[in-house]
């Protein structure tokens, strides 16, 4: 995936965590997202046209529009104040993609930063088909979830690939701790007594955790 793409959706990504814990004003990150959005959806057409174009080009350059179209659709529900119910099944699906992704990582690349940034991502986006069409109110830790992975596998690692340093196997063999700490993190926030897991049902709120 191209780095600039990651370090764009960094930015987006943060300010949707953000958005979803109340910070920040829905609609204007909404603008933003259909920005990135377009963006996103333009750069991977470019690269597809100007690469080989062989099975791993198209591969690669295929994920980049997971994002794209994530960000538009999370855009025009913004903007337009739609219910965010399709956006929820279409997140199921990409977190489906998202796993294959992590799969042929570890498989075909032998690539652990890799796998545990898409197993992150397949997580992230199953979040929300969990708030989007399950209706469960979890709110507060999907924002958290979404405003860490902004950083640890987005930002943070397309400016070390700006300065020339993110494929060093010290860095790498680094930020394989750092991703792992986060799954830690993430795990040990799920039995948290602070985070209420709770799913909308006629009128009600059931207990999931």
């Amino acid at each position: 995936m191209s780095f600039v793409g990651l370090f764009l959706s960094g930015a987006v990504l943060f300010l949707n965590g953000l958005m979803i814990l109340g910070k920040a004003d829905g609609k204007a990150v909404g603008y933003f997202n259909l920005f990135v959005g377009v963006i996103q959806i333009i750069n991977p057409f470019y690269l597809i046209i100007t690469s080989e174009q062989g099975n791993w080009d198209m591969y690669n350059n295929a994920a980049i529009f997971l994002f794209g179209l994530t960000y538009l659709y999370v855009g025009v529900n913004n903007v337009k104040g739609l219910e965010g119910n399709g956006l929820g099944w279409f997140s199921l699906w990409v977190s489906i993609i998202s796993v294959v992704y992590t799969i042929v990582s570890l498989v075909q690349f032998h690539d652990v930063v890799n796998a545990l940034t898409w197993g992150l991502w397949a997580f992230l986006w199953f979040l929300f088909f969990l708030t989007g069409s399950l209706k469960w109110k979890i709110d507060g830790y999907v924002g958290i979830a979404a405003i860490v992975l902004s950083w640890v596998t987005l930002t943070i690692p397309a400016m070390f690939y700006f300065l020339g340093i993110w494929t060093t196997p010290a860095l790498q063999q680094i930020w394989t701790w750092v991703l792992s700490l986060t799954i830690v993190f993430f795990v040990v926030s799920l039995f948290s007594p602070k985070l209420s897991f709770r799913k909308e049902k006629s009128g009600s709120e059931v207990q999931a955790i």
